[in-house]
């Protein structure tokens, strides 16, 4: 026969597999975000992205050109 105490660990079975899920998908999550490259999530090339800061103005035609060479 069960008395009320040993009843009660199947209460905390439940809420330590609660918890360890969570800390799991936490983990997960943590994980891939740490292992995606930084930056260009768009999808752009580097070429793409050159040009688009030489329309914008912030290189000038020469670092443009330079840059162009070292991407080729």
């Amino acid at each position: 026969m069960m008395n009320g105490f040993d009843g009660m660990w199947y209460g905390w079975f439940f809420w330590i597999i609660i918890i360890a899920a969570i800390a799991w998908a936490v983990i997960q999550i943590n994980n891939k975000a740490r292992h995606e490259p930084p930056g260009n999530k768009s999808g752009e090339s580097p070429m793409d992205i050159l040009q688009k800061r030489y329309a914008k103005g912030e290189i000038t035609k020469e670092e443009f050109e330079k840059m162009k060479k070292d991407l080729m």
